[in-house]
Parts: C-alpha cells; structure tokens; sequence
C-alpha cells in the first residue's frame, strides 16, 4: 500500500495535524525537498523519524517553524547575525545553526549543545505549521543517504503506507537542501552550501562567512545534515565526467558490455538513454533528484554525469553530485 497523497486543502491540512497530533509523520512540501515530519516536541514521534529513514541516532535534524513564530522554545539566544540573515531569507532555504534552549529534545540535536531552525517558504508549509502551532521536526524524507524527494510521489514510492499522509505541493521550485549556517559563533560558519549562495550570505551580514574547510582543522564545527562524504545516492554506480571525456567514457563502458545512463548538456552518443541536463545552475538543482531517481530505475548498468561548471552558481549542485557519486553503487 502507499501512502495517501492530498493536495494542501484545508482539510487535508486539518488531517495532518490530527496525525502528527497524534505522534504520527506526514510528507510535508517544502521549496527545497519534501520533509518527513513529526511533532519536535514530541520524542516518539521524532524517534519514527530516525526508524523510517534508517537515520543514526546522533544525526541532528532541523525544525521547521512558522513565520513569526517565537524561536525562544528552540534557541536559547539569537545573535545579531541570525537576525540579519532571518530578515534577509526567511521564510526561504536557509537553516540556521542556534545555541539550544532548555528542553529541546537530544533526538532533535543530536546530543549537541545547537538546533536548527528553519522557516520554510513554501505556502503548503506555511499553512501545516501555522495549523499545527509547532514546530515540526522534518529531514528530507527518503531513506538515509539515498536520493532527496521532489514531488509527492517520490515519498510515497520510498515509504509506502509508512508515512500516512502525503500532503502534495507540486515539484520542489529550488530542488535541493537548504543552505545551513552556524551562527552560534562569533564569524558564522557555512556548513552546507544551498541555493542561498556564500556571496549573498556575506552581503547580507556585511561581512565574510567562514567555511567548513577553513575552520575543520582548528575546531570541530555542529554535526548537520547532509555532511557526510556519501549521501544522496542513486544505487546505480554513479560517476562525474567531464564533457570532453564523456563520449569515450560511454564507448568504453559500452565496450566493456555495461549499459549506460548519461545526463549531459551535449548527447555523446551511444548511451543507452541520455537525458539533457540544463545549463543553468538553478534549473539544474531543480531537476537534479528528480533525474537521479529516474535514470535510477531504468536498470542500466552505470550512470555518467556531465561535471557541472567549477564556478560559484555551481558550488551547491557540485556538492550534492559529489557526495552522490561516493555513496553510489550500494544496493
């Protein structure tokens, strides 16, 4: 059985917060991926979160609240910084990393001393967390380290009657995580990068943000999502080439007997299906789960990616293809 799918109607609205009212999970639409939520409040029905994901127990998992909802139930402070990113994002792709208040569940931090939050934009979220006057604990929902949900029935296809209640708010308009920064530092740290880019970050606080790589070495830095080398992944053996050597790739792996799946700006011929990638950045992120899990099932043997631009615009989606590409290939 799969889970029931219902567009976010007022009444699909109002059963969705019976169920995680009642410590159930719920496929929530966010602009970024769908979100498998629970009741942060509530340590049973988080603890559903980490058993339908297959999730470890120390991987902290982000709140998502209302617009204008009071943060001082999740975070014991919030600095300057958090406010001028607040004002300047949300509701939008961005989460950030706060010193904890008292109470807020380990489950939901990982046994850190941060949380973090984020105030969705998409409106069918908007509308669940206003209905449900909380805040809702809410991991991409697939199974962990695989493919991020875009639509609707990417959660249901992963989860089945697991996840009760599917509420569908269309394909995801940014199409991968959101950007994550830790402003519980003084400098605040860029811990995953997003559709809200390290340069409108800086601009927005009016001075530099510090990244992962640059403060690794001296200090350890929140454990969040999706900064695990392997994540992300197809099951089909994925690899990233560049352009130039991608036709030779396919005849090589072609001679070798293996089918081929290519997702490319150029079709390099001889591939058993190829899918054109677009040559914009934010169109790309939109469409790159959504194309994972298709060429995915289409029972080839190995996936060959165009390498994506090394300039800026690109630095998110080469983050996910990266993180893809080492966690491929494990049935």
């Amino acid at each position: 059985m799969s889970a029931r799918i219902l567009p976010p109607t007022p009444d699909a609205i109002a059963q969705a917060v019976a169920l995680l009212r009642a410590g159930q999970l719920v496929g929530m639409p966010t602009e970024t991926v769908y979100g498998l939520a629970a009741d942060a409040s509530d340590a049973e029905a988080v603890a559903r979160i980490f058993a339908a994901k297959g999730r470890p127990n120390d991987h902290p998992v982000i709140v998502h609240v209302a617009a204008g909802a009071d943060l001082s139930r999740w975070a014991a402070s919030m600095p300057d910084a958090a406010r001028r990113l607040m004002d300047a994002f949300w509701p939008g792709p961005l989460t950030l990393i706060l010193p904890r208040a008292a109470g807020v569940l380990d489950a939901v931090t990982g046994g850190q001393d941060t949380v973090g939050l984020r105030c969705p934009s998409h409106p069918a979220a908007q509308a669940l967390l206003a209905a449900f006057g909380g805040g809702l604990a809410a991991p991409s929902a697939n199974r962990f380290g695989r493919v991020s949900p875009t639509t609707a029935a990417h959660v249901a296809d992963e989860f089945g009657d697991a996840v009760p209640l599917v509420l569908d708010g269309g394909p995801c308009e940014v199409g991968i995580e959101s950007t994550i920064v830790d402003v519980s530092t003084p400098v605040p740290i860029l811990l995953r990068p997003g559709h809200v880019s390290a340069l409108a970050l800086s601009e927005a606080l009016g001075g530099a943000v510090l990244t992962r790589a640059q403060v690794d070495a001296q200090r350890s830095v929140p454990r969040v999502s999706g900064s695990l080398s392997a994540h992300y992944a197809p099951r089909t053996p994925l690899r990233l080439v560049d352009a130039g050597r991608l036709a030779d790739e396919v005849a090589a792996e072609t001679a070798r007997g293996r089918s081929v799946g290519v997702w490319s700006r150029q079709n390099p011929g001889g591939a058993a299906c190829w899918l054109e990638a677009p040559a914009d950045p934010e169109r790309y992120a939109q469409a790159l789960y959504a194309t994972l899990r298709d060429l995915d099932g289409k029972g080839v043997d190995v996936l060959l990616f165009e390498q994506p631009p090394a300039a800026p615009a690109w630095t998110a989606v080469r983050d996910r293809l990266g993180r893809a590409a080492v966690g491929s290939g494990q049935a």
